[in-house]
């Protein structure tokens, strides 16, 4: 353990340690460094950056508020929803979605309670684990602080405590042993405290009972069904919390590896930061005329954002959708690049022509299986890894990251394959096709990825001598697939790339209402249900 190094362009107090649950999770670009420093709450960037949310971008928010108003306050469920300033400054769409998720929680609510189990009531406060030291530690802490972001509830008499886990569709069943048992000791063990933005958690309770049972429930917003995910007494708690959770909270503490990603997003040491490239216009539009919360996007989210405002902001910020399945040309695609990722990634000294085709792939069904397979052998003709030396790097969904500062954005971009070849970068974006492309259509207006490549490429991002660097389009089609090259340095190649991201860009940037733009895609939007425009496109 020692002293985190301290980036330039920080102020404030390093000596707090604030660890939820969601820092306890584990993400293929998870950057050690940044999520240590998130772990310093009252660790800010200098100058400060702006925290404008024009639009909530949390989807719980609204029901939180309403939530509050009924389970603290003594409002009924109908005055409730009926209260406007619960969902101020939401979106319609999330307004309407908030609306049903409310009676849906507090219907899980009483099912749970209709179990069998012994009847609970909120609690208002938090549970804290807090730990205060007479002098900083090796790292140089003073006070150690664990939290959960839940709902509270508790017998009158404080035995049992429960810990409510919210999630948009179902309850998450794939939580990981760290993250529950966490979440068992806060109940455990926390203690009641109150904190403010900026301020460290003081204890309001220390003479507060002790439970001696706790429970950690999970619940689908949509389905409003319950999953008990932990119902231990106290002292089995803590046992859990020593063997699954202990050494991640550790481990969160001291990571020191940098690698830029999504993490950029929150943190707050992004302009000292020497691992994360800084691209001044790479989106090619001109700076805000009102400074925003920090974002990210990538190509994807802007061909969103372009199809409707409205469905992007739902289902890209606020990851809000009805759960319905994808079609069979999405399934399929993203079945033949999880074959091959895992395959470029599991061995990349073996060329896919030397491993046998897969006899099944996940969430295909037999009758789906035969023309994804075949994309699969169309693949060995092309796959990079024949005859690529061993001392080459090979990096599958190997996220990139650059940061924007003319409109403070990180851009994200996730090349289906990176490798290295005689000291250049090959940048490999594989896509899965039934039909000819049409050939009088430039290829970096049919897959504007490819633009975006361009640009990060031509910034040196990734990296490598140029002169060996080139971005490469895998088609794969059940017969006929092709391998088209492409110079990110050549100058009209730029210009065009140039011209297509600033166009997918411009109108994301400024926007601070998201409103939506009914037409055919409003057929398969999976925010549909709470859209009252989407009528206009019948």
């Amino acid at each position: 353990m020692s002293t985190l190094p301290m980036p330039s362009g920080l102020s404030g107090r390093s000596d707090v340690v604030r660890i939820g649950l969601p820092l306890l999770r584990s993400a293929a670009d998870a950057c050690a460094w940044g999520r240590a420093l998130r772990a310093r709450p009252l660790l800010t960037q200098t100058p400060e950056r702006s925290r404008r949310k024009p639009i909530q971008d949390f989807f719980f928010t609204p029901v939180q508020s309403m939530l509050d108003a009924i389970e603290h306050r003594g409002s009924s469920v109908q005055a409730a929803l009926a209260d406007d300033r619960h969902t101020r400054n939401c979106h319609p769409v999330h307004r309407a979605w908030a609306l049903e998720a409310v009676p849906t929680y507090l219907a899980a609510r009483a099912r749970h309670q209709a179990a069998g189990y012994p009847v609970t009531f909120p609690v208002t406060t938090e549970w804290v684990g807090l730990s205060r030291l007479r002098k900083p530690d090796t790292r140089g802490v003073v006070q150690y602080e664990r939290t959960a972001w839940c709902r509270r509830y508790a017998t009158p008499d404080g035995s049992v405590r429960e810990i409510w886990i919210p999630s948009i569709g179902s309850a998450k069943e794939n939580r990981s042993e760290a993250e529950i048992a966490a979440a068992a000791a806060i109940a455990a063990t926390g203690v009641p405290a109150r904190g403010s933005f900026g301020e460290p958690y003081r204890s309001v309770e220390p003479d507060a009972v002790k439970p001696q049972q706790v429970r950690v429930i999970g619940v689908g917003l949509a389905d409003g069904k319950p999953l008990v995910l932990a119902d231990w007494d106290a002292e089995e708690a803590v046992r859990q919390f020593e063997e699954h959770a202990k050494k991640r909270y550790g481990a969160v503490l001291d990571g020191r590896a940098l690698r830029p990603g999504s993490d950029c997003t929150t943190c707050e040491g992004l302009l000292g930061c020497a691992a994360l490239p800084v691209v001044p216009g790479l989106l090619g539009v001109p700076a805000l005329r009102r400074p925003r919360k920090r974002r990210s996007v990538s190509i994807s989210d802007l061909r969103a954002y372009n199809s409707c405002p409205a469905r992007f902001h739902l289902t890209r910020a606020l990851f809000i959708k009805d759960g319905r399945i994808e079609n069979e040309a999405i399934r399929r695609g993203r079945a033949v690049d999880a074959w091959l990722n895992d395959r470029h990634g599991q061995d990349a000294r073996t060329p896919c022509r030397n491993v046998p085709p897969p006899t099944e792939l996940p969430g295909l069904t037999e009758e789906e299986l035969s023309p994804a397979v075949r994309m699969i052998e169309e693949h060995r003709t092309f796959c990079p890894l024949d005859g690529l030396l061993e001392s080459e790097l090979v990096r599958p969904q190997w996220r990139l990251a650059a940061y924007d500062p003319v409109v403070d954005a990180v851009v994200i971009a996730d090349p289906d394959l990176l490798y290295t070849e005689s000291g250049g970068w090959v940048w490999r974006e594989t896509k899965t096709a039934s039909r000819r492309t049409w050939e009088g259509r430039s290829l970096l207006r049919e897959f504007p990825q490819l633009a975006l490549a361009v640009l990060l490429m031509a910034a040196g991002v990734p990296g490598g001598d140029p002169r060996r660097s080139r971005i490469e389009l895998e088609i794969l089609r059940e017969n006929g697939s092709v391998c088209e090259e492409i110079d990110p340095f050549d100058q009209a190649t730029h210009n065009e790339a140039r011209e297509i991201v600033a166009g997918l860009a411009a109108g994301w940037a400024s926007d601070e209402t998201y409103s939506p733009a009914p037409g055919d895609h409003c057929a398969d939007c999976e925010v549909r249900r709470w859209c009252t425009a989407s009528g206009e496109a019948r």
